[in-house]
């Protein structure tokens, strides 16, 4: 029945990856089922017989879906089904698209799309490697149009020692986080976090996982070879070399003045009555090559901003190759947050909000991996105002969340442990303007708002971009790329970190690849720029993490108790937590491990939860004073509650200074008094005393005077 099934193998990583293809999804241009350890994905691909009309683009959409039965989950939702994909299914397609797409030919309208199903997670054996691999196998054997076959490997940094293909234990304890994608010859995406990696490891890593990339971009093309499919043809929609020259000759004079400035909204102005004079000359009477006039024009405007780089190192706004924009660092803009930083590059501005929350404020996550929650996130938003654009707000599409995601990454190395600031943190970066490299902004600003707010993070984080032009042989590099420069530009490497290293990566191509030169210079130039930004701009506006939060932070307490009086803390059905959070106003959220967080924006009413707290756990002390309150009359005494479950009697002989005829002429039921604890019998019966605290109090008052 399955003529066509055939299995494929190859180490990879230290472990055996397998490909079958020809028994599933036989409607598919292509289908691969890998198996790498335990891990599998299914990799499907198809193509649309015919383009579709009225683009200006390849659409091309890549998914990567996670599905929660493999990893023996049921979704939390309501209606137990996966929806929405989450942003690591969102990530990890993200991951894979940008590698594959520029090697799809740019003149091809032709609906494309590639789905990795992910039915089975090995922890050790990361799905989206296999997706990778797998996708590109797909692409190979099919008939659509694509120059691979390219792969991908997971690179760590464990105990300083370069780990290709880490496993999930190893993963854990690693100070790199890399994903590289290339081909035989050149590197085609690398996706970073890291702690503080210097550049020269950086590089030896990515050479290493490029090494091991080399093995399975060899087994591809042999698979291909023995059962790949011819291409098919596509309509394409490339402009004829003679129109691009009429309109180049016709044009190019207005769209050199149109395009030398620094204002995007100037040369927006200038390039409009320019591109109407070329459709009024060129159009048909039918208006039937408007496409085709739209490309030519896109066309023209790249050819002089590229021969303008290469031949004359010249740039649209006239700075240097490596001369970065005007820059602006401030904080503390907003009076109600708890944190805000600005950040300006030219026409680039983001500000980003921090937010302090409770511990259990921790975002939960439902996903494939390990992961359940997080304490640190960071949010992007890209509204189109920004731009000058009217568009609906829809809420997050792909590009908010990977930028976001790229951000959170650069930070999440000095961000401090639990333990040394036990708060749920949340940055928020609005993209005011946006002229170029706002993810980049976003990291500048979210470094200034965490200061602002008194985050102690370890060291500043700053973020810079590298633009590349190539042609031929012919390569040059441009550090801080503002937006035409990246539209037109074969490269955005992205690269944020401290004075000590990188802390993240994100390079983005729109050609094959990189080779190692280029990569280095990219490491040299961003390394250069950042310090700048760093010494120069951010450090001047805020030069330490504020040593006080803002009074509408909340406050957090953190203490620690044994494990085995977690009960006695939270109570029957809770009543014992909950009336501590009532009484004092506060927050409690208490960790397996004994580890109890006390928060709110009243510092006195933490420190009365934490005293109660430590009241209850702890063994009343002879000889020490608390505040307790009164729970019942007795004609021998008065008992006092000194904690929730804790409670002891103050004889009618030792509650007051003098003698006392009638306990209630003392005191009431609900009065807060002050008891000193003068014995607990073999029983475990505390006896007290307020005669004697009241005592130790005055006599602590004349010392106090004396002095």
């Amino acid at each position: 029945m399955f003529e066509n099934y055939k299995v494929y193998e190859i180490e990879y990583g230290g472990k055996k990856m397998t490909f079958e293809t020809g028994k599933m999804c036989c409607l598919s241009n292509a289908s691969i089922l890998v198996r790498w350890g335990e891990t599998v994905v299914l990799c499907n691909v198809t193509a649309s017989k015919k383009p579709r009309e009225g683009i200006d683009f390849f659409p091309l959409s890549v998914d990567f879906e996670e599905k929660l039965y493999s990893v023996g989950k049921i979704p939390g939702s309501f209606i137990k089904r996966e929806a929405r994909p989450s942003d690591k299914a969102i990530l990890n397609s993200r991951l894979v698209d940008r590698p594959i797409r520029p090697l799809f030919p740019k003149d091809m309208r032709n609906d494309c799309s590639v789905v990795m199903t992910v039915m089975s997670v090995d922890a050790d054996c990361p799905p989206e490697i296999a997706g990778m691999c797998g996708v590109s196998l797909a692409l190979s054997i099919s008939d659509i149009p694509w120059n691979g076959p390219i792969a991908g490997v997971n690179v760590g940094l464990v105990d300083g020692e370069v780990v290709v293909c880490p496993t999930a234990e190893q993963r854990a304890k690693s100070d790199l986080q890399l994903t590289v994608a290339a081909d035989e010859d050149v590197i085609c995406m690398i996706e970073a976090g890291a702690n503080e990696v210097g550049n020269d490891v950086m590089l030896d890593a990515i050479i290493k996982g490029h090494t091991e990339i080399k093995k399975m971009v060899r087994k591809i093309k042999e698979i291909q070879a023995e059962i790949g499919k011819p291409k098919f043809a596509f309509e394409s929609v490339k402009v004829p070399a003679d129109l691009f020259e009429a309109v180049k000759e016709f044009a190019i004079e207005d769209v050199r003045a149109a395009l030398d400035t620094d204002d995007k909204s100037v040369r927006d102005e200038r390039l409009a009555p320019v591109e109407e004079r070329v459709h009024e000359k060129f159009d048909d009477e039918e208006k039937s090559n408007a496409a085709q006039i739209d490309e030519a024009f896109y066309q023209l405007q790249k050819f002089v901003v590229r021969r303008w780089l290469l031949d004359e190192q010249k740039r649209v706004d006239g700075r240097g190759m490596d001369e970065i924009r005007p820059l602006a660092a401030e904080v503390g803009l907003l009076p109600r947050v708890h944190g805000s930083g600005m950040f300006t590059r030219g026409q680039t501005q983001v500000l980003t909000i921090c937010t302090l929350g409770t511990v259990s404020e921790a975002q939960k996550l439902d996903g494939i991996d390990d992961q359940d929650q997080k304490r640190y996130i960071h949010h992007y938003n890209f509204p189109s105002y920004s731009t000058g654009e009217t568009k609906p707000s829809r809420g997050p599409g792909r590009r908010e969340i990977g930028h976001g995601a790229l951000a959170e990454r650069a930070l999440e190395p000095m961000i401090p442990s639990l333990e040394e600031f036990p708060y749920t943190i949340r940055l928020v970066s609005e993209v005011l303007s946006s002229n170029g490299s706002t993810s980049q902004g976003s990291i500048c600003g979210s470094t200034l708002a965490l200061m602002d707010a008194g985050v102690p993070i370890k060291r500043p984080v700053a973020g810079i971009s590298c633009g590349l032009i190539t042609e031929g042989d012919r390569w040059m590099t441009m550090v801080d790329i503002q937006g035409l420069e990246d539209f037109f530009g074969d490269m955005d490497f992205k690269v944020g970190g401290t004075e000590k290293g990188i802390t993240a990566i994100q390079m983005d191509l729109k050609i094959k690849g990189l080779n190692y030169d280029m990569i280095k210079e990219a490491f040299e130039k961003t390394y250069q720029a950042r310090m700048y930004i760093l010494n120069d701009i951010m450090l001047p506006a805020i030069p330490a993490p504020r040593e006080e939060l803002s009074k509408y932070a909340p406050k957090v307490k953190s203490i620690h108790i044994n494990p085995d009086k977690i009960r006695e803390v939270i109570g029957s059905g809770g009543k014992v937590i909950q009336k501590i959070s009532a009484d004092c106003g506060v927050k409690i959220d208490i960790d397996d491990d004994g580890t109890v967080v006390v928060s709110s924006v009243d510092a006195d009413g933490i420190r009365r939860a934490v005293s109660i707290i430590e009241t209850i756990v702890n063994d009343p002390e002879v000889g020490a004073i608390y505040k307790g309150k009164v729970t019942r009359l007795m004609n021998f005494g008065a008992f006092v509650e000194l904690a929730p479950g804790k409670e002891g009697l103050v004889h009618i002989s030792k509650l007051d200074m003098g003698r006392v005829e009638k306990v209630e002429d003392v005191v009431a039921p609900g009065d807060e008094v002050i008891v000193k604890v003068t014995e607990i019998d073999q029983q475990g019966r505390i006896n007290l005393s307020r005669r004697d605290a009241l005592i130790a109090m005055e006599a602590k008052k004349n010392a106090a005077k004396q002095q």
